[in-house]
């Protein structure tokens, strides 16, 4: 696609980010963590939601016997509960030059990184814990994972600065590798919310489904917003005259008319959206199909109230 040049810096309006933080994102599936929160962990702990009676050992502590029930059969049993823990969340921002396409204020890259404000003031303040990987031909950012507000700060900090600065040089992104490398390094089951428009150099999606399917193995939820510009990259809808069109990925361009493949372009686009929304049922990845052209607050608010719907 085109090359465009930013005007002025973005800023994050926290406003906008503050709206959500009354809506509960709850992982479906358990997670490990230590802070007490809203998130039910498959360990029995001491907290307080009872989750179930077990028949008392001899030799066991009688610190949780249930005496009461004792008292009407006779028989000792010891109290079992859910330990309500944090979730555990990592954020993962492809910052590539392709997401900054199509216009300032409208492109890729503003979405993906309010809404990562978005989901990480909403976390910490259900005392979760948000990491944050950003990378385009490398990894350029990785934070550990923390639910402190202080850690908070330091994220929507880390977040503007990819606002604040032009689309880089074209460079060639490996989604793949740099979802392993999450996968490796993110040390208990957590929520990973992956942001991008999955557009790599000689994109091979089976490679991308790999990585995926790492992070599935590891025991994360995975969240996949895939982010592209539907009226041009999508419907590739452009006035019937020659364009140069510049591959942000590879710095390859060609000059042609729109019309003359848009068909062929269509039905390619189509194969290719339409394999990773398949993948991602496989895989039970949560499939959030996003055009940076609508507003993000309306695109994950709808998320969020579907989402808690499903609990």
């Amino acid at each position: 696609m085109s090359k465009t040049k930013l005007s002025e810096p973005s800023s994050l309006d926290l406003a906008s980010v503050k709206q959500f933080e009354n809506l509960e994102l709850l992982a479906r599936q358990l997670v490990e963590g230590f802070i007490t929160g809203l998130h039910k962990s498959p360990y029995h702990g001491f907290s307080v939601e009872f989750a179930e009676h077990k028949l008392y050992n001899y030799g066991e502590s009688t610190r949780h016997v249930d005496w009461k029930l004792f008292a009407r059969t006779d028989r000792l049993y010891t109290k079992q509960y859910e330990e309500e823990t944090n979730l555990r969340a990592n954020i993962v921002i492809d910052t590539s030059s392709s997401m900054y396409y199509p216009l300032p204020g409208k492109d890729k890259i503003k979405f993906s990184i309010f809404s990562a404000a978005a989901l990480s003031y909403l976390l910490i303040t259900q005392r979760d814990a948000v990491g944050l990987t950003a990378f385009s031909s490398d990894i350029d950012v990785q934070t550990v994972q923390r639910s402190t507000k202080t850690h908070l700060s330091f994220l929507l900090k880390e977040l503007h600065k990819w606002l604040d600065q032009p689309a880089g040089e074209s460079s060639s992104t490996r989604i793949d590798e740099v979802l392993h490398h999450v996968a490796d390094k993110i040390p208990r089951r957590s929520l990973v919310i992956i942001f991008s428009d999955l557009f790599q150099q000689a994109t091979n999606l089976d490679r991308v489904f790999e990585a995926l399917q790492h992070l599935k193995h590891n025991k994360h939820e995975v969240l996949l917003f895939h982010v592209t510009d539907h009226h041009s990259e999508r419907l590739f809808d452009f006035q019937d005259r020659p364009y140069q069109f510049i591959d942000l990925e590879t710095n390859q361009s060609v000059k042609v008319n729109p019309a003359l493949i848009k068909e062929r372009y269509q039905e390619k686009m189509s194969d290719f959206y339409r394999e990773i929304k398949l993948g991602c049922g496989k895989l039970k990845i949560d499939f959030i199909e996003v055009d940076s052209s609508d507003p993000f607050d309306k695109i994950l608010g709808a998320y969020l109230i579907k989402r808690k719907k499903m609990r």
